[in-house]
């Protein structure tokens, strides 16, 4: 299925320090996946720290942030 990003996510990824293979890696093998109306969040240990990445899932799946919890 084709990642997209948004700008915000983009942003957030750059300010935080949390790659493309993260967010990736994050979404394939998500320690924890919630549903919160029409987005998805899901949580993984990176080995560095915990990181949530809140995502649409539709045709594609559209990253909107990324984030260390």
């Amino acid at each position: 299925m084709e990642i997209i990003f948004t700008e915000h996510a983009k942003e957030r990824m750059k300010k935080r320090n949390i790659t493309k293979e993260e967010i990736i890696e994050t979404i394939k093998n998500p320690d924890k996946t919630k549903k919160i109306g029409g987005k998805y969040s899901s949580q993984k240990n990176i080995g560095r720290a915990n990181i949530e990445v809140v995502y649409e899932k539709e045709k594609y799946i559209k990253i909107i942030t990324s984030y260390f919890v």
